[in-house]
């Protein structure tokens, strides 16, 4: 079929209020791709972010897929989620997809460094890249990168701001050091 016959991949899109702003889910072929809080040109990074993968895609408002994800999310916010059970769809490099994956491995409650995921995938001495696969990390709070903290047990970096890691860390009861 020729490039320019292809159907373009849809990618259903939703909005959830949260305790700390409305989240923004993105999902292709009934999987989560993107969840993130809304700031200013969220919506320009995530079709850049989709582009690169996705050459052909139309964007659907959301009319009832993603029910489950937001029932979770509000289960996750009053504080009766521990575990998402959510279907995921990762767009990255191979390095960050070990990154999102390791980092998937967390508890909940729990905190580590980036030097600690780094020797998880078996690259101790890639704590820089590990921190930037972090803070690309698509999918916020159900990959659980407000769940790594900096050596001195420091809440560095956030992609959703430093304010809202310290309050899902505490909504989890994770012992800050």
């Amino acid at each position: 079929m020729a490039a320019s016959a292809r159907k373009p991949a849809a990618v259903i899109l939703s909005h959830v209020p949260s305790p700390l702003g409305n989240l923004h889910i993105a999902s292709c072929d009934g999987a989560v791709c993107y969840l993130g809080f809304e700031r200013k040109g969220y919506r320009e990074d995530l079709y850049a972010y989709l582009g690169r993968y996705l050459p052909h895609f139309e964007v659907k408002t959301e009319k009832g897929e993603h029910a489950s994800i937001h029932g979770q999310l509000e289960k996750y916010f009053g504080g009766r989620l521990k575990k998402f059970r959510v279907k995921t769809h990762l767009f990255g490099t191979e390095f960050q997809l070990q990154v999102w994956t390791a980092l998937r491995a967390i508890p909940y409650g729990l905190t580590t460094t980036y030097s600690s995921v780094g020797e998880s995938i078996g690259n101790p001495d890639a704590t820089r890249a590990v921190g930037q696969a972090v803070g690309r990390n698509p999918i916020s709070i159900i990959i659980p990168c407000h769940r790594v903290i900096g050596e001195d047990g420091s809440l560095v970096g956030y992609a959703g701001g430093i304010d809202r890691k310290k309050k899902l860390l505490r909504l989890e009861g994770a012992l800050l050091v």
